[in-house]
């Protein structure tokens, strides 16, 4: 110890010892790696309509614990961006969004995830950059091909799903029918109708060598799901199908069977 303006000789000597040792010896070796972790990569998910980046917020810590980077970046009008919604975003706006973030963030070897209507967005991602891109997840998604537009896809589902305008939405605004008025965020949001109007324009044939799986969930005690004609489509283009069992958003209500079944599409690699 030091009294007054005492200097505590034991404790001068023993920081001095310390110094030279770390000259003579290096700095102290880093932990070594577990060898349980996963492959270092970087994962995107893109979100589904009506929905934003808050989705995915229960499994990124999931995945950072085993070794991946997590971007859950918000469509634009929507999740916590709603207050950008206007009636000229479309699914060109909410491709551009994800493309900003890959060259923002200068991104590359990515897996990229897209869940119900991220299936369009990343589809038209892939086709803007496929040299970022190591493998492709369409997870519940829609999988189209070039021409086609959500509502060409869906669009009687979409009619059964959501009402245009009312409920406090706008004209130009599909509006979740499951929401009830009033109910505090994080909570799906309208969705500018042309996100789902717009046909989706490819032409990149650099795209279609992406490797691609698509991830199926069925409920419990079901044989068919409202995607299976898109897992179909996989199938055709000789893409891996995983089914896994659960509703269709294990990511918010089944994380760690999700992230679980990620990690295996994943460590499998391209």
């Amino acid at each position: 110890m030091t009294t007054g303006g005492d200097v505590d000789v034991k404790t001068v000597f023993a920081g001095a010892l310390f110094a030279v040792c770390v000259v003579a010896c290096g700095a102290p070796p880093s932990p070594a790696p577990d060898p349980d972790r996963g492959r270092a990569a970087t994962i995107v998910f893109v979100h589904g309509a009506w929905g934003g980046g808050w989705q995915f917020h229960k499994v990124e810590p999931l995945l950072e614990q085993i070794g991946y980077t997590v971007y859950r970046p918000t469509l634009t009008g929507l999740g916590e961006r709603v207050h950008l919604a206007n009636p000229e975003i479309d699914l060109s706006t909410h491709i551009e969004d994800i493309v900003k973030v890959f060259e923002f963030e200068d991104l590359s070897d990515v897996v990229l995830v897209g869940h119900s209507y991220g299936g369009m967005v990343i589809t038209g991602v892939a086709d803007r950059v496929p040299q970022r891109i190591a493998q492709l997840v369409y997870f519940e998604a829609l999988v189209p091909i070039d021409g086609e537009s959500c509502v060409d896809l869906v669009g009687d589902r979409l009619e059964r799903m959501a009402v245009a305008g009312g409920r406090g939405g706008e004209p130009w605004q599909l509006v979740p029918l499951w929401v009830e008025e009033g109910e505090s965020p994080p909570v799906d949001v309208p969705q500018p109708e042309k996100t789902f109007t717009e046909s989706i324009e490819l032409g990149d044939l650099e795209a279609a060598a992406i490797p691609t799986t698509f991830l199926l969930t069925v409920e419990a005690g079901q044989r068919i799901d409202d995607f299976d004609v898109f897992a179909a489509r996989a199938r055709s283009r000789g893409w891996p199908v995983i089914t896994m069992e659960g509703g269709h958003n294990p990511q918010w209500f089944q994380p760690e069977s999700f992230v679980d079944v990620l990690r295996e599409i994943v460590d499998a690699g391209p």
